[in-house]
């Protein structure tokens, strides 16, 4: 099956890690980005063959909340659909790796007479999304796509709730062990040292800075914790700084600037996981996913998240981690204070949720759930 990848975004988000993965797997895939960035030579990097055809800046300043950049950003979508119909022509799927890339993939596909499928990476709520926004993709889902590949339970719930009709298969990320193993308890330790933390108990929020990633939730819960030292590793990548300038303003407010470093950026990051005594996920809103927790799983570190979305089809409470209630600074900071007070209960945890981790969300299970659904759709 030759599957022509579209997505809108150059950065190496969640749905973009999911897509380097599996068409890296699937012999025969190619991509085409719409922005430059640092997703196009990490698919080449894995031999996948990818193109960019840049969009025009009004084309990205179109948010999900909507406004008036909506109408620029439409007046793009013809020219944009052209050029990527003729990259299909020789394909027997488009697969629109987010929202604004269906938009152009419903177009491209009736001007090349391909199949469209949308890979649905959110929770298609009014937390996350305008009422406009929410009825253009579920128009589209309906009435212009084969179906609609829902990366959990939870994204598939909401998209019925918006008015979803068309089939939905889900197809969880995929994950290898491989990253995580290869990361030695001698360069753990090394890192720990570079980062001053040596001895101490360490808790880490991993991801892109968002007000509803909840990183000021972990900076709260931390402030009512003791001997427990903070790292943040991620940084803002769609214009989001404003929100990483607040939160390093509040650490300093609650007093934490000797206790939590802000990293920005890493690409160590199962190193980095490793580092860490436990990996925290904080979000406000339900996460379509939850890659984070998946990963902290891996590296056999024990998670705390924030129980709602697709978090709660990944981690069992007290079995493979621990979930709190989104928000609950406080019933994040007991949880911490647990884990570092009881050393059986965190190996525990770290012991299962690695176990659940490497077989539930294995690269094997997502290709072969992405495959059944097109080659069904596609009969």
């Amino acid at each position: 099956m030759q599957i022509l990848f579209l997505d809108h975004v150059g950065s190496l988000g969640g749905a973009e890690l999911c897509l380097l993965e599996l068409a890296s797997r699937l012999p025969g895939a190619r991509v085409v980005l719409l922005e430059e960035g640092p997703l196009e030579a990490a698919l080449k990097a894995r031999g996948v063959a990818t193109l960019v055809i840049p969009a025009p800046a009004h084309f990205h300043d179109a948010s999900r909340e909507g406004g008036l950049a909506q109408l620029g950003a439409a007046a793009a979508v013809p020219g944009l659909a052209r050029q990527v119909a003729r990259e299909a022509k020789t394909a027997d799927v488009i697969v629109a790796n987010s929202q604004k890339a269906f938009v152009v993939a419903a177009l491209a596909g009736r001007l090349a007479r391909k199949p469209v499928v949308w890979y649905l990476h959110d929770i298609l709520s009014g937390e996350h999304f305008s009422r406009l926004n929410r009825s253009l993709g579920v128009y589209l889902a309906n009435h212009h796509s084969r179906g609609v590949l829902a990366n959990s339970e939870a994204s598939l719930r909401a998209f019925r709730a918006a008015g979803g009709r068309a089939e939905v298969s889900i197809v969880y990320n995929g994950f290898s062990t491989e990253p995580f193993d290869a990361v030695s308890e001698a360069e753990v330790l090394a890192l720990r040292r570079e980062l001053g933390v040596e001895g101490a108990f360490v808790a880490g929020i991993f991801g892109r800075l968002s007000p509803w990633k909840g990183q000021n939730v972990f900076l709260q819960a931390l402030a009512q914790t003791e001997q427990t030292r903070g790292l943040v590793v991620g940084d803002a990548l769609f214009g989001e700084d404003a929100y990483a300038k607040k939160l390093r303003a509040e650490a300093s407010e609650l007093g934490l600037s000797e206790r939590v470093q802000f990293l920005g950026f890493r690409r160590d990051v199962p190193a980095l996981m490793k580092a860490c005594d436990v990996v925290v996920h904080a979000s406000t809103a339900p996460e379509p996913f939850g890659r984070v927790v998946v990963e902290g799983m891996l590296a056999g570190r024990p998670v705390v998240a924030a129980q709602a979305g697709g978090v709660t089809e990944i981690l069992r409470h007290r079995e493979t981690g621990l979930l709190t209630l989104p928000g609950d600074a406080g019933a994040l900071a007991s949880a911490l204070t647990r884990l570092r007070t009881e050393t059986g209960l965190r190996e525990r945890l770290a012991a299962a949720g690695r176990e659940y981790a490497e077989t539930a969300f294995s690269h094997e299970e997502a290709v072969s759930a992405l495959t059944d659904a097109l080659e069904t759709w596609l009969e």
